[in-house]
């Protein structure tokens, strides 16, 4: 099988923890320096930057120029989708014990997935434009009706210029603790782009968890039905 050797070096290169750590720290889609990198690692500054060439050669990672310092982010949305499904893979696999602690219950609830919204958030949003006929499913992707791209243009997505970005429209990325799709892809991206822009949400720093603000709990139940009441 040719695939074969691919997909084990693929695998090896996420499978070193230091590198899965690494790779998982950069899942925000936020850039971050090889020191930054290492402490979240618990590696040596000189360990990770072996680390990172490796990943960039494996062109899991992009690297940035900005100065003297070098910034690491996920080469590309295939990278983060892939680390997703592991993460999938990684829960439903031989039961490990290992406490779960407040920021688990944080990641589940909502998080960054690379550049697009994902948790029960996430899983929410786009099960909620479904059913409100604003986004049709596909096999493996989204698409938008007629009335899906007049509201949300009116909820302020410049959708004609969503559809010639060079990257995937909508695509379905499992979610790891769903264990269902949620919106990827450059819709996706414009829509978690535009909570943040309304402050429905707000990122938290150095962290994937995001926090939904009390207006955006109700602007998402009034602008699209999903209800985050415990």
């Amino acid at each position: 099988m040719i695939e074969g050797p691919y997909i084990a070096e693929a695998a090896a290169l996420m499978g070193d923890p230091a590198r899965a750590n690494m790779l998982s720290a950069m899942m925000d889609g936020r850039a971050r320096t090889a020191s930054e990198l290492a402490y979240v690692a618990g590696v040596s500054p000189q360990t990770a930057s072996g680390h990172l060439s490796k990943l960039a050669e494996g062109q899991m990672v992009a690297v940035e120029k900005q100065g003297r310092h070098r910034y690491y982010r996920l080469a590309n949305q295939d990278v983060a989708r892939a680390l997703e499904a592991l993460m999938v893979v990684a829960t439903t696999g031989v039961p490990r014990h290992r406490p779960t602690g407040p920021r688990d219950e944080q990641m589940r609830f909502a998080r960054t997935c690379y550049d697009h919204l994902a948790g029960r958030v996430g899983v929410g949003l786009t099960n909620a434009l479904i059913e409100k006929g604003l986004v049709r499913v596909n096999e493996d992707s989204f698409s938008l009706t007629r009335k899906g791209e007049k509201d949300l243009q009116e909820f302020g997505l410049d959708i004609d210029a969503l559809k010639v970005s060079r990257r995937a429209f909508a695509s379905r990325c499992l979610d790891w603790s769903e264990r269902t799709p949620h919106m990827g892809g450059a819709l996706g991206a414009a829509l978690l782009a535009q909570l943040e822009s309304r402050k429905w949400i707000s990122r938290k720093k150095d962290s994937r968890t995001v926090e939904v603000t009390r207006e955006g709990r109700a602007g998402l139940y009034e602008q699209f039905g999903v209800s985050l009441d415990d």
